[in-house]
């Protein structure tokens, strides 16, 4: 194959895996293609909750006709023995003929292991094709295993001059129904959507991936230091039905909501809130590795703060509120502009009458 066929193939197995994108945590969503006499012959995606892994899903496809194939495979197939045997064992035994990989996978258990055993089979490995694709849909799988902590997306959406509701509360709703269907989209790519208590006392939310036809829900996370927020609202409610987890105090009383099925995850506090780096610690330890923060402003502004987000997604509506309208943000003890954070821009796109915009983390 020449650089530009398994650069193609690549690029196939790495839109199979994005397909798995908020379905297959605490595994990564890797995507696998099956190549041989330049026809794909078998392809897979890590299943919904994160087994089977992409390459036996592909193989069980391909059958005999692995033999002597070329595998395009977006991080480096496993090597250890979990709940399944190990990918690269699996691809020796199929009897493949080469292996291309993405990227290589820090895991400690795999961390070059996987090539190594192909490689001591005879199977010739090429490494690095489209890392740089590969190392951005993984980014919350190796932000887990490599700093403990999930990637971050955070979304604002508010007036021209960064609004949220006007002075009396009123914030439904600034922007319009594509933005709305587009942050339903997004919740959907993530393992977990991420509010704090101020949201969930003020818009009462559900945020459950609704009119899409999804049927595997993000899991709903609140951040509150005190827990001082009614367990009538939608999400303790609902808890039983669709995950609800809690990073709250330490010595806040978190007991009503866990009753109703919500798990409690306590946590440092810091400067009088949740320690945000604390938080996104225990989500990791769930196995989350994507989440989808909505605000509201004072977690928006700690998260920021900490250097914990690695995109942000911004909706503009074309209209303005003034100083009286709530900011998007709280204060954040920003007193020289090199010391602000600051985001590098990804997109602009007009979204029916608003404007998105997404940023990644300098």
């Amino acid at each position: 194959m020449t650089l530009k066929s398994d650069e193609r193939f690549m690029a196939l197995a790495l839109n199979l895996g994005r397909r798995g994108m908020g379905r297959v945590w605490p595994n990564p969503a890797v995507g696998c293609v099956i190549v041989r006499d330049g026809v794909i012959v078998g392809r897979g995606r890590t299943a919904d909750g994160g087994r089977p892994h992409a390459e036996p899903v592909a193989l069980a496809q391909a059958g005999e006709a692995a033999r002597g194939a070329t595998v395009y495979v977006t991080l480096e197939p496993c090597a250890h023995h979990g709940k399944t045997p190990p990918c690269a064992a699996a691809l020796i035994a199929a009897g493949v003929g080469r292996v291309v990989i993405a990227l290589g996978d820090p895991d400690p258990r795999v961390a070059g292991r996987g090539v190594e055993m192909l490689r001591a089979a005879g199977i010739a490995v090429t490494t690095d094709v489209l890392a740089d694709q590969a190392r951005a849909d993984h980014a919350g799988f190796l932000l887990r295993i490599v700093e403990n902590r999930p990637f971050v997306t955070l979304k604002l959406a508010g007036t021209l001059d960064g609004r949220i509701a006007t002075a009396t509360g009123e914030s439904q709703w600034i922007t319009g129904p594509e933005a709305r269907r587009a942050v339903h989209m997004m919740r959907a790519r993530h393992d977990a959507v991420m509010v704090g208590a101020g949201t969930v006392r003020a818009d009462d939310p559900t945020l459950t991936v609704r009119g899409l036809g999804i049927d595997r829900q993000p899991v709903r996370v609140v951040v509150s230091r005190g827990m001082k927020i009614s367990a009538d609202c939608h999400l303790a409610q609902s808890a039983h039905e669709t995950p609800v987890w809690l990073c709250h105090g330490k010595t806040s009383d978190a007991s009503a909501w866990v009753e109703k099925g919500a798990v409690s995850l306590p946590c440092d506090v810091s400067a009088g809130q949740v320690d945000p780096a604390a938080a996104m610690t225990a989500l990791a330890e769930k196995g989350i590795t994507r989440v989808f923060c909505e605000g509201g402003g004072m977690l928006a502004a700690s998260l920021l703060s900490a250097g914990l987000v690695d995109r942000l997604v911004v909706f503009t509506a074309g209209m303005a509120m003034g100083a009286e309208g709530t900011p998007s943000l709280a204060a954040m003890g920003v007193d020289r502009l090199n010391h602000a954070p600051r985001f590098a821009l990804e997109q602009v796109q007009p979204l029916g009458g608003d404007i998105i915009h997404s940023w990644r983390r300098v």
